[in-house]
């Protein structure tokens, strides 16, 4: 019997081909290049687009199922969202991994889309793909950001207003930023406390923002996310944390064993091995920087004097002794052990045993 030969006709040939494209996609601020191959690796199209919802979703709604490629960046959340409504495979790549694309000799937006439909179409996992976070925790973590921006703000002009009184031969008393307000300046000449009230008065608006911000996160946590519960259960950690890392890690299933949220968040060191050589490097500052600075933040709070005993911090103090660098290390070795913790408890629902590792061993004993 003979094969029909009709599965192998131009017209065929092309079906199959339009099914499994691979397109790569620069997205730019205003307007964005893409670049498709067929399954053979050849260029059947390129061009460009504006960055908005309405050019993305005309262009690729009438497509069928693609594989898109796109770099993380401001517009990728959406953008990848959208594409995956729209029926197609979206990678989103990790910038960090495309050392042939930055450190291009050649590089322009349309080299840059077609570099990612290439890889893309030959194995996806050369990009190092990563996943964003759903719609949802994204727009509540803006009211985590939204405070963080207050904050820095309020540092920024705190900085100012005691600079510009030291050159002068002045100084405003040492208190925290939050309790810095028109008071404070009472005893510095008159003319100074005119320069200085806009500044002063600034920073109270600012400090009574946060204080709302921090009110509305809380009311979040307890309300919207109850897991943080679990998560506040250990000392140094508390809504804001908490909230901070159930949103950005956004799901607790992401990861097959505790221990990879150290990579996620970037508090993992850097590894260049060769041969016996085994260089001691600094962590690779990968993921969540806002989140990496929290659980360093937490990480002083469990090794401070006024830090209860636990394991994680006996840990630590053990890890202090040993050089000029021993503490640094130390509270970044916490840290990446707190958020360990911190998932943990998320996954499992235990209640924290601050001294379990010490029970352990005296029951034993």
């Amino acid at each position: 019997m003979k094969t029909s030969t009709k599965d192998q006709s131009p017209k065929r040939k092309s079906i199959r081909r339009m099914q499994s494209l691979t397109i790569g996609m620069d997205l730019g601020d205003k307007n964005s290049r893409f670049c498709v191959i067929d399954a053979d690796g050849n260029v059947m199209s390129e061009g460009g687009l504006a960055t908005t919802r309405k050019a993305i979703g005309e262009k690729f709604a009438g497509l069928h199922h693609c594989r898109i490629a796109i770099e993380v960046g401001t517009h990728s959340p959406w953008v990848s969202r959208l594409l995956v409504e729209l029926g197609h495979e979206v990678i989103v790549a990790n910038p960090r991994q495309l050392r042939l694309i930055t450190e291009s000799s050649r590089k322009s937006d349309n080299v840059d889309a077609e570099t990612l439909a290439r890889l893309a179409r030959v194995d996806p996992s050369l990009l190092r793909p990563i996943r964003h976070r759903s719609e949802c925790a994204q727009m509540d973590l803006m009211v985590i950001r939204a405070r963080a921006a207050l904050v820095q703000a309020r540092t920024s002009l705190v900085n100012t207003a005691r600079g510009l009184v030291k050159a002068i031969g002045e100084r405003l008393p040492k208190v925290d930023a939050e309790a810095l307000d028109l008071g404070k300046a009472s005893g510095l000449p008159d003319a100074l406390q005119e320069v200085l009230r806009p500044l002063l008065v600034t920073i109270e608006e600012l400090t009574q923002k946060i204080k709302a911000a921090d009110k509305e996160i809380e009311r979040m946590a307890r309300t919207r996310y109850p897991e943080t519960e679990l998560l506040m259960q250990v000392s140094g950690v508390g809504p804001l944390i908490a909230l901070t890392f159930v949103l950005t890690v956004d799901d607790k299933e992401r990861f097959a064993k505790s221990r990879d949220v150290g990579c996620f968040i970037g508090l993992r060191p850097r590894r260049q091995d060769s041969g016996e050589r085994r260089p001691q490097l600094p962590i690779t500052k990968e993921g969540d920087m806002y989140l990496r600075a929290l659980l360093v933040q937490g990480a002083h709070c469990i090794l401070s004097r006024q830090g209860p005993d636990t394991d994680l911090k006996r840990w630590g103090e053990r890890m202090c002794t040993g050089g000029k660098n021993a503490k640094k290390r130390a509270i970044v070795a916490v840290a990446r052990k707190l958020a360990i913790l911190l998932h943990r408890l998320w996954t499992t629902g235990e209640v924290y045993e601050p001294l379990r590792n010490n029970s352990v061993l005296a029951a034993a004993a």
